[in-house]
């Protein structure tokens, strides 16, 4: 690597810059006060003004209204003294609860035989009609209007069966209509079935049947 110059080496010079500089920098300073030795500061006063606010009395505009005086009570009249009150005789209020006492007449007359036939749904032995349920399809005969209609199906009747086989009545329980549910429990109603049995004794039971409707 060459040797540096001497002329353009800054360390070199560093020392004798900072010098100058620095009397330099006194010389201005000295100056500054020689020649401008009275400078004031000049303070800006600010004046600050206060609003003052005048509140008048405020007179109150209500009425000095009075309350309305209270009407005076009526004067009470006393009632003639001559006038004399008759007693009045009241009767014997008191009521004999034995007297011309009847006994209800019953609207019935007491019965002791089964208040009600209670038909049970499932049993050893089930009721099953004479012949069959083909016995009691013979008995149907298709409504006209439902041939018409083009109806047909299943109708389903519950049948209240007593210990003879004899149905006791008979209800609709699903139907399909135009006179088919009429048609079918008329059928179960005329038909005789053999009895249900429980514990080898016969017994009231109810039965639903099926009772078919088709068109051939």
């Amino acid at each position: 690597m060459p040797p540096k110059n001497p002329k353009f080496n800054i360390k070199l010079k560093y020392q004798k810059v900072f010098e100058v500089s620095l009397v330099f920098a006194l010389i201005l300073i000295i100056g500054a006060f020689r020649y401008f030795p009275n400078i004031k500061t000049q303070t800006q006063q600010m004046e600050f003004f206060q609003e003052l606010i005048e509140v008048d009395d405020i007179i109150s505009t209500h009425d000095n209204l009075k309350p309305p005086t209270p009407p005076k009570p009526p004067i009470p009249i006393e009632a003639p003294i001559d006038d004399q009150l008759t007693d009045i005789e009241i009767n014997n209020t008191e009521i004999d609860y034995d007297a011309n006492m009847t006994k209800p007449q019953l609207l019935f007359e007491e019965d002791n035989s089964e208040e009600f036939d209670i038909f049970i749904p499932i049993a050893e032995i089930m009721p099953e009609p004479i012949g069959g349920i083909q016995a009691i399809q013979q008995k149907i005969i298709y409504p006209e209007i439902a041939k018409r209609a083009g109806i047909q199906g299943k109708v389903f009747i519950t049948a209240f069966v007593d210990e003879k086989g004899d149905v006791k009545k008979a209800e609709i329980t699903k139907g399909i209509g135009a006179s088919c549910d009429e048609t079918a429990l008329e059928a179960v109603l005329n038909t005789k079935f053999k009895p249900g049995f429980q514990r080898e004794r016969p017994v009231k039971v109810k039965i639903t049947i099926p009772i078919s409707f088709r068109l051939k």
